[in-house]
């Protein structure tokens, strides 16, 4: 694929994100990502011919992928899994509140309404979880913490919960709550 095939590729994964992050699996029909994306309509059967569940499911893996670089960024800097956390809190919450509380997490509205009636979706939303929770376990266990495999997963959830209050709530008010919970956790 030549470089201005890859540009189309791109603008059809960023727009499907944006309208799936704002409206759910079922606020990103094709035609929504044609017009968000400005690609035209045959190229998005061209570049997945999988249909909808496929451009959806790589938009996924792929702004997974970039909140994953995120996390894998902050466990190398942080002195610690607290920081850590409490860094991927605000990072989120800034990106959350910039957004007008419509950019939550860029997985759970489609794990929430697609992870029980389609296999591939679940599968990449699964994938995306668990890359995101073995960072947080590798710097878990590397503080010393006893079960950092169950923290880890406590803390995803935490943080998930979080940024869905802070949505239905258009409030920073959970994220900070649960970055004070965080460190009463994870205090040695």
């Amino acid at each position: 694929m030549g470089r201005k095939g890859e540009e189309t590729r791109a603008r059809l994964l960023d727009a499907t994100r944006e309208l799936i992050e704002s409206g759910g699996y079922f606020g990103a029909g094709l035609n929504q990502v044609v017009a968000a994306s400005g690609a035209p309509r045959g190229s998005l059967y061209f570049h997945f011919p999988g249909g909808k569940d496929q451009l959806v499911g790589e938009s996924v893996r792929r702004a997974g992928h970039e909140v994953g670089l995120i996390v894998r960024e902050l466990a190398e800097s942080a002195p610690d899994a607290t920081t850590l956390v409490t860094g991927m809190l605000a990072l989120l919450g800034d990106r959350l509140e910039a957004s007008g509380w419509r950019r939550g997490c860029p997985v759970a509205t489609v794990a929430l309404e697609m992870a029980a009636v389609s296999d591939p979706l679940q599968e990449v939303c699964s994938e995306v979880y668990g890359s995101w929770e073995e960072a947080l376990r590798h710097r878990l266990a590397a503080d010393g913490h006893p079960e950092p495999a169950d923290t880890a997963v406590t803390v995803l959830a935490l943080v998930e919960g979080a940024l869905l209050l802070a949505r239905a709530h258009r409030s920073r008010e959970p994220l900070d709550r649960v970055a004070r919970g965080v460190v009463a956790l994870l205090r040695p």
